[in-house]
Parts: C-alpha cells; sequence; structure tokens
C-alpha cells in the first residue's frame, strides 16, 4: 500500500500499490452564496490525487478531495453557499480539528477510465484524519 500524507491540512490517504508514482493535481474548488447579490464567492482547496496512468489522450479517473474549514462545511450544510450547478452537496469522507475532506457530487460522471476502481479505494475508509 501507497501512503499519500499531506501535513498541511492533516490527512493521509492510502493507496493501492498500482498507483505508485500517482501526482497530486492542487486546484480550488470555489462556492457561490446564495441570495447575495454581489455574488460573493467562498473558496477553498482541492487535492486531487492522479492515477500515474493518466496522460491527456487518456485520461483515468482522479480522487479529488475537497478541503472545506469547519465553518464553511457548517455554512455549506445550512445552504448558506453552493459549488456547481447540481444541487447535490459533496460528501463528507472525514474530519480533523480544523478541516472537512470531502468528495465532490457527481466527481466521477465522465465515467472515464478507472472510475470502479476508484469508488473501490473510496469504499475502502482510504482517508485518514492525522493528530
Amino acid at each position: 500500500q501507497i501512503v499519500y500524507e499531506n501535513t498541511q491540512y492533516g490527512f493521509r490517504f492510502t493507496l493501492p500499490d498500482s498507483w505508485k508514482g500517482y501526482t497530486i493535481i492542487t486546484d480550488k474548488w470555489e462556492g457561490l452564496s446564495v441570495g447575495d447579490a454581489q455574488g460573493e464567492k467562498v473558496s477553498g482547496a482541492k487535492l486531487s490525487i492522479r492515477h500515474p496512468e493518466w496522460t491527456a489522450e487518456q485520461p483515468r479517473q482522479d480522487i479529488p478531495v475537497l478541503v472545506f474549514t469547519v465553518d464553511q462545511w457548517n455554512e455549506l450544510q445550512q445552504d448558506k453557499f453552493h459549488i456547481g450547478a447540481a444541487p447535490i452537496n459533496p460528501s463528507e469522507l472525514t474530519r480533523n480539528d480544523k478541516y472537512v475532506f470531502a468528495l465532490p457530487a457527481r466527481y466521477n460522471y465522465a465515467y472515464l477510465n478507472g472510475y470502479q476502481e476508484v469508488e473501490d479505494i473510496l469504499k475502502g475508509n482510504p482517508i485518514q484524519p492525522m493528530k
């Protein structure tokens, strides 16, 4: 097994051996306040774990992890802002004292190569908070 440790946010993610040589793609998620004429943006980190066999010609399913502060997560649960067009909130994977780690809704909607493997990995509760 291969373990990705993120000390910035405080979690570890266990991957099967076939993911040896994975890369981390750092991006951000953005949310839009509901009913706010200013359209105030809320944002946070999006970390995607990318399979080593991923190529532009043959993309594979990434494992996306959205990072929320606990306050952001609570506001999202109260529908104070939303992410994306889907009326479905991300689902919580785990949390620590400062952050909630979540899986975006419809992350695998494109059914890229490897999406079933990613589903299997996620069923195994691969993400754990670090103390």
